[in-house]
């Protein structure tokens, strides 16, 4: 049992300073440290509420603004779906899940990394900014992962790094405190998961405040590369954590 709270303690701290750094990827970093040890939807509540938690932190530490126009459509999107990733999160595959959210973000977040200018996405409209929104609503609801999408899509918007730092961290706060909301009423949070709660709040602080106080030095570039980077490790990790369940399942 002690070795499980280390596990929990090392995702937390791993995943406090990511999202302390780049506003977002909290349940990314942590579970890949957790699919190993723990239980799936126990891994999913935990990812949430650590990345509530440094959402928290981020909206009190690093304040980047507030445009409600620009933030409404994802967060009205995203009020659609985390209900329906909380629906899915009890009859979800997640080793499938994993495994081709990781794909996904092996293959595209490199080739925009490697890109020398990026390609600029001006259509669609709130129409679009809402619909992914809604993805990621769902994804929030299955397990915390709230600000993937938005910080690919903003990148591709071409939104600064402090305009797309406040689109992500202030939709990132709404829909986790949704999603935590929704998994306390559908009875998803029980009481044997509140000592491990208590290990990542306290786990994660520092690593969270760290990461945010670096964040501020790093220029627009160095921004966008860290955040595909850090997108494309995820991937790996959830490659690594998804691909040996499912082939064992055709051992």
């Amino acid at each position: 049992m002690d070795s499980i709270y280390l596990v929990v303690a090392l995702g937390a701290v791993a995943g406090g300073f990511v999202q302390g750094l780049s506003g977002f990827a909290f349940g990314l970093t942590a579970v890949s440290f957790w699919a190993w040890a723990l239980e799936p939807r126990l891994a999913a509540t935990l990812a949430v509420f650590g990345a509530l938690t440094g959402q928290i932190i981020a909206a009190l530490s690093v304040r980047r603004g507030f445009d409600a126009r620009r933030l409404l459509p994802f967060v009205l999107g995203g009020l659609l779906g985390v209900p329906l990733g909380v629906l899915l999160l009890p009859r979800l595959d997640m080793a499938w899940f994993k495994a081709i959210l990781g794909a996904l973000l092996v293959l595209w977040c490199p080739a925009m990394l490697m890109a020398r200018r990026l390609p600029r996405i001006a259509r669609g409209g709130r129409l679009a900014d809402g619909v992914v929104g809604l993805a990621s609503g769902m994804m929030g609801g299955i397990g915390g992962f709230t600000g993937t999408l938005p910080t690919l899509w903003g990148t591709l918007r071409g939104f600064d790094k402090d305009a797309l730092r406040a689109v992500v961290q202030n939709f990132n706060l709404s829909m986790l405190l949704v999603t935590m909301a929704s998994y306390l009423a559908a009875g998803l949070v029980t009481r044997e998961m509140l000592p491990l709660f208590a290990i990542v709040a306290p786990a994660m602080l520092l690593p969270a405040l760290l990461g945010a106080r670096l964040y501020i030095g790093i220029s627009e570039a160095r921004f966008r590369q860290l955040v595909l980077a850090l997108l494309t490790a995820s991937g790996v990790a959830l490659l690594a954590s998804a691909v040996p369940q499912l082939a064992s399942r055709h051992a």
